[in-house]
């Protein structure tokens, strides 16, 4: 897939996701309006991956275009960071990412004392300067964060929209700043957020990928290749979701990247089944949940298969 960030490009992209017309138009006086500087311009990223799904486009840039910031709310493979990358993209702005754990505090996002030039200063965070440059700040796994280290965060995901950063000035966030947050259920040091953290963002329960979306995501990434074995190496996810929704196996062999990884192994000349191996089924350690996944890609991808099968 190739995109270019340009409006004409975003237009075609948005038109192809069937957003209706009078969002795109909008998407592009928001462009139009707030145009980033050039310092900055690296940091506007072309996704590696579309996102398709008319109604979670439609959903997310009424949000966005209101001033809203986005809470993502899903389960694994569900596409929330490739959403966050998209929107940063169809609205050209510079992404600040914070991927949150357990030593993430405020000052890590916000900024932190320093000495330069015989003198002490603020090293901007990446809060900071997303704040001042009307960036997107994507909240990676938000539901990790200690509180003490999003309380920081209320009066600037509020009507207030200000940092208030102590011995420094207070900083008005930028109008083009947004800020969207991902999170999964159920992984490992993940908590419950505290509801004066989630008032402060629309939420959007991510709907798990089907079998149309997939197609879309497979045929885009992998032009070149034959229709009928790739949606083969497809429907191996679909199989996989629902035995991972009906408690047969853990979520771990459910993984998209991994699909998609294995996929361009297998387009560099690497026969399928080793491929899918890498990609799919060593992501399980447990022996008898590997037994379940090999069985699954068995009924999907003869043996014998070799790279020629499924790529020209």
């Amino acid at each position: 897939m190739e995109l270019l960030n340009t409006n004409e490009a975003v237009k075609e992209y948005l038109t192809e996701c069937e957003v209706s017309q009078s969002l795109i138009n909008d998407v592009i006086a928001f462009r139009n309006e707030y145009a980033s500087d050039n310092d900055v311009a690296e940091r506007i990223s072309i996704p590696p991956s579309k996102y398709y799904g008319k109604e979670i486009w439609e959903m997310s840039l009424c949000a966005m275009l209101q001033g809203e910031n986005l809470l993502l709310s899903g389960a694994k493979a569900t596409g929330k960071s490739v959403l966050a990358d998209n929107l940063s993209y169809v609205f050209a702005r510079p992404t600040y990412t914070v991927s949150f754990n357990v030593n993430t505090d405020s000052a890590t996002m916000i900024g932190t004392d320093t000495f330069k030039d015989n003198e002490v200063t603020l090293r901007k965070g990446p809060v900071y300067q997303c704040a001042v440059n009307g960036g997107f700040g994507v909240f990676d796994e938000i539901n990790m964060a200690k509180n003490d280290a999003v309380s920081v965060l209320h009066a600037t995901l509020d009507y207030r929209r200000i940092i208030d950063v102590p011995g420094y000035d207070k900083i008005r966030l930028h109008p083009a700043t947004r800020f969207i947050g991902t999170m999964n259920y159920g992984y490992a040091g993940t908590r419950e957020l505290n509801e004066a953290l989630v008032s402060r963002f629309l939420v959007i329960d991510m709907p798990a990928v089907d079998e149309e979306m997939i197609r879309k995501i497979m045929t885009t990434n992998f032009p070149t290749a034959k229709i009928e074995p790739l949606m083969n190496i497809a429907g191996i996810f679909l199989d996989l979701q629902l035995k991972a929704a009906s408690g047969e196996i853990t979520t771990k062999p459910v993984d998209l990247r991994g699909l998609l990884s294995a996929v361009k192994t297998i387009q560099r000349g690497l026969n399928p089944i080793s491929a899918i191996k890498m990609g799919i089924t060593n992501k399980s350690f447990d022996a008898f949940e590997k037994e379940i996944v090999e069985d699954v890609i068995a009924t999907r991808v003869p043996k014998d298969w070799t790279a020629e099968n499924i790529f020209e």
